[in-house]
């Protein structure tokens, strides 16, 4: 039993070094508002995903954004010879969790106090080869098979 744990393990780890990602922390936009804008690029090319968040009018694009250009560097740094143009990257996940949430008062009429929630949320990008997510689906195939 313990041969096996070891085993998938490994097979973790070596999952873990063919993806590459990049988090963003607490940033002080609501998650309702970020979701539109990850959901705009998963699934799609880096190159392609750039530009539409490039030229994308809400203001949560400009964090998401930096945050695939972080992950593409990420790519970077494990794939020095590698040409970016080659590569075929994808976005394979993009998720976005709620973080803390600012507690506000505002003044009301009548001596009253109104609340006022300030949210944040977790954005986390992954990215892999077009190659590679294809072999993904094969073997969940033929697990479920």
């Amino acid at each position: 039993m313990g041969a096996r744990k070891r085993n998938i393990a490994e097979q973790r780890k070596e999952k873990r070094k063919m993806t590459y990602s990049a988090v963003l922390r607490n940033c002080p936009s609501s998650p309702r508002k970020m979701r539109l804008v990850a959901d705009l690029i998963r699934g799609l090319d880096v190159n392609k995903a750039l530009d539409l968040l490039r030229y994308n009018a809400k203001d949560a694009s400009k964090d998401v954004e930096k945050l695939v250009m972080s992950a593409v560097s990420n790519w970077q740094v494990k794939n020095e010879k590698v040409r970016l143009e080659d590569s075929k990257l994808v976005v394979k996940e993009i998720f976005v969790d709620q973080a803390k949430t600012l507690k506000r008062i505002r003044p009301a009429p009548q001596g009253r106090a109104y609340r006022i929630r300030k949210r944040s949320n977790h954005v986390t990008v992954i990215i892999g080869n077009m190659n590679e997510e294809k072999v993904d689906k094969q073997e969940t195939e033929i697990k479920t098979n």
